[in-house]
């Protein structure tokens, strides 16, 4: 049987090699994102795109060394044409706002390839319960299954 495939959108690097936060739900979600990597992530195939590359290379240069470091062995999937379609089609119905264009990017990526599950933190245009079914709408019209969207925390199995 075939491994299933996770997309792991930027947030999750960024909280999977970050230093402890002092806020306790960032830290919380940073100590649950490395579990996940330690004790699960080993029973997918992982994946990014050249956007979460990019996104993952700004800020301070000894995180965005640790985050290059850490995407260094992923395989990415490509920014086709048809992932630029679907993009423009999430921000042009108004599921994902214009000023999240690159949210819609990662959303688009994962369907056109037919990954599984997008992996993220993104809770504000993402993983959002009531963005959810307008998202998987869009991107069945287009004719694509949409991934699951869900956060470590919910692709973490009992043992």
């Amino acid at each position: 049987m075939a491994r299933a495939a996770v997309y792991l959108e930027t947030s999750v690097i960024g909280y999977a090699t970050a230093r402890p936060s002092r806020d306790l739900v960032v830290a919380g979600h940073q100590q649950v994102t490395r579990e996940w990597f330690a004790c699960r992530a080993g029973a997918y195939d992982l994946f990014v795109s050249q956007l979460v590359v990019s996104e993952s290379a700004g800020g301070d240069e000894d995180a965005a060394r640790e985050r290059s470091s850490f995407l260094r062995d992923i395989p990415r999937l490509g920014t086709t044409e048809a992932v630029g379609d679907l993009a423009a089609r999430l921000v042009a119905s108004g599921v994902v706002p214009r000023k999240a264009a690159e949210d819609a990017l990662h959303i688009a990526v994962a369907a056109v390839h037919g990954v599984d599950y997008l992996l993220t933190w993104n809770c504000k245009h993402i993983a959002n319960a009531r963005m959810r079914q307008a998202i998987e709408r869009v991107c069945r019209e287009a004719g694509y299954e949409p991934p699951v969207v869900c956060t470590p925390e919910e692709l973490m199995e009992d043992e």
